[in-house]
């Protein structure tokens, strides 16, 4: 927590820098607990990619799964974030500890009614909330779709409760257990999977060959192992909670002012976050109009897409929100600096990854799903939605730590707002862009026009190219609502940023402090990955994979410590000492560089 005014112990400058590192090392802890989950959930999508590819019933899973997703994001982590964890924060800070676990033990009743009811609604109306969210779906892909809706659903309450655990836990300043604990859930479907692919396909694990029906009892196993795996996410952080909040008691009561002031701010975001969930199944329902394999080509590239927001925007900006709520809101020096050196470190990572996606992400999509059902045309077709996808990478991580500043001044409307905004754009731009790119289509590995008398296009493929079909060549409808995505991100940043201006007086910037040096090791890394994609043509897509995003991101990393990149600096500062005489040469590297640089000043 940081103050205003100095203290003998505490000057100004020592003050923020400790802070700066609190909230560096509690990124840190969330960051390597998504990295822990992002990476089991790699594995799980491979299993998931090498028996599904992108069939209907990898379309028909992922459109079932959206309901529980929905509305984990309507009621769970994106809700306490912007709520509950600022007031539970503040009131732990100013040592008002019964009261506040008197709030978290009836918001915590409230959420597991709302969620209660919320499933049981889905559960009975999964038929009409299929034609609702999937409206081109047909056949036996909607059957099952509907069936799938049903399994899945439920977990609507144990991802909620789970996301009640993290939002404890975090006020606490616990931040690692919370994000680590999707390990568990990506765990049980994998076994769940593997286990029915041993006892259903014939012989045993191997997807050739295998029949629609055969490939729907899989799902429906997989429906059964996202349930068990919640579970398991819930049962693992109750310890923790438990031992933080010993009298925790569950109750509905509406009347303690802290969970009136929980539900005032929860409004205005569950109307923001409600215009963005209602983007997503607008997605969906737009993407179930293109030809079969859309919904899963923005699947597999969305869960690359977010993994640097999540390690890079959503770990800083959930560690920063405690601080940030707490914090005094009218010292204007202090926030202007917290907020631009987030941005700076955010960029760093944030700008590197997309060069990644963008240059070699193509190898990248092989090396993490090229298996099974997942082939070539899989590969080309999940590189192109993702390289669009990360042209609005930098505006989305950036804006989320804008988010959260608001978030911590009580401002709950504004972002709110401005999803609607964000929305709007993507869905508008979307629908023009996806019906004429999905009269292109990848055959032999290669980009072609499938349809070309049908552009300009004004409706959707034929139906038959929307259900079950086998054989038909990948189109690419997914790219524009990627473009779309992009798009809509830019216009949040700009409209956040606005916000920051006039309720803050801070001006942010992209990048931050760091904007400048980026360009260089950017420039380098695109330079590096044009080179080495000549060198491993050819090569196993295994090892091309692996050479290929090495050599880039160790390009842009040595280059950025070369142009003094604060975020490099400290990597190195931390990391070296554990190198030996590696760790030395570069303790050494950085000490001349800061040299030169006082010679300069």
């Amino acid at each position: 927590m940081t103050s205003s005014t100095p203290t003998p112990e505490t000057t100004p400058e020592t003050n923020s820098g400790s802070s700066a590192e609190s909230a560096r090392h509690g990124s840190n802890l969330v960051a390597a607990g998504i990295l822990a989950s992002r990476v089991i959930g790699f594995v799980r999508l491979r299993v998931f990619g090498t028996f599904f590819g992108t069939s209907a019933v990898a379309d028909a899973f992922n459109a079932a799964f959206r309901i529980p997703n929905v509305m984990q994001n309507l009621l769970g982590e994106g809700v306490l974030s912007a709520s509950f964890i600022p007031v539970h924060a503040r009131l732990l800070a100013e040592g008002r500890r019964e009261e506040a676990g008197r709030v978290a033990g009836a918001v915590l009743g409230l959420l597991v009614v709302a969620a209660g009811v919320t499933s049981l609604v889905a559960i009975l109306f999964a038929d009409p909330l299929t034609s609702l969210i999937a409206w081109g779906f047909v056949g036996a892909k909607r059957e099952l779709t509907v069936t799938l809706m049903r399994i899945v659903t439920p977990g609507i309450g144990l991802l909620v409760v789970s996301a009640w655990c993290l939002g404890v836990l975090n006020a606490h300043r616990r931040f690692f257990l919370s994000y680590v604990a999707p390990v568990l859930w990506n765990v049980v479907q994998i076994a769940a999977l593997v286990a029915a692919g041993w006892f259903v396909l014939d012989p045993p694990l191997s997807v050739d060959g295998a029949s629609v029906s055969q490939l729907q009892r899989l799902a429906v196993a997989l429906a059964f192992g996202t349930l068990a795996g919640g579970l398991a996410q819930v049962l693992v952080q109750v310890p923790s909670v438990l031992r933080l909040e010993p009298g925790l008691r569950p109750s509905l009561d509406r009347t303690l002012p802290g969970v009136r002031r929980v539900l005032r701010a929860a409004g205005p975001v569950v109307a923001g976050r409600g215009v963005v969930q209602v983007a997503t199944f607008v997605d969906v329902l737009m993407a179930s109009l293109l030809a079969t394999g859309a919904i899963s080509l923005l699947y597999y590239s969305q869960q690359l897409y977010l993994l640097p927001v999540s390690l890079f925007g959503m770990s800083l900006a959930a560690a920063e929100l405690p601080d940030l709520s707490a914090m005094d809101h009218t010292d204007v020096d202090t926030i202007d600096r917290r907020i631009d050196h987030g941005l700076s470190r955010v960029a760093f990572w944030v700008v590197g990854s997309a060069t990644i996606y963008v240059v070699v992400g193509d190898l990248l999509v092989g090396l993490l799903f090229r298996a099974g059902a997942f082939g070539g045309d899989e590969q080309l077709a999940v590189w192109l939605v993702l390289s669009m996808f990360s042209l609005g990478l930098v505006a989305t991580t950036s804006s989320r730590l804008l988010q959260s500043l608001l978030y911590g001044i009580g401002d709950t409307r504004t972002p709110a707002v401005v999803s609607v905004v964000r929305v709007s754009v993507s869905i508008v731009v979307g629908a023009i862009l996806m019906l004429q790119l999905d009269r292109f289509g990848i055959v032999d590995g290669a980009v072609t026009m499938i349809d070309p008398g049908s552009l300009p296009a004004f409706g959707p493929v034929d139906a038959s190219l929307r259900g079950d079909a086998v054989g038909q060549a990948l189109r690419l409808g997914a790219v524009g609502l990627a473009i779309a995505a992009g798009v809509g991100a830019w216009v949040e940043w700009r409209r956040l940023r606005r916000a920051v201006v006039d309720r803050v007086g801070v001006a942010p910037h992209i990048g931050g402090r760091a904007r400048g040096r980026l360009v260089l090791p950017t420039v380098a890394a695109v330079l590096a990955g044009v080179a080495v994609r000549r060198m491993v043509a050819g090569w196993p897509i295994a090892v091309a994979g692996v050479v290929a995003t090495a050599v880039v991101g160790a390009v842009y990393v040595a280059v950025a410590f070369r142009t003094r990149v604060e975020e490099v600096d400290a990597l190195v500062g931390s990391v070296a000492p554990r190198l030996g005489r590696v760790g030395q040469v570069l303790l050494l590297w950085r000490a001349s560089l800061r040299r030169r640089v006082r010679r300069r000043n």
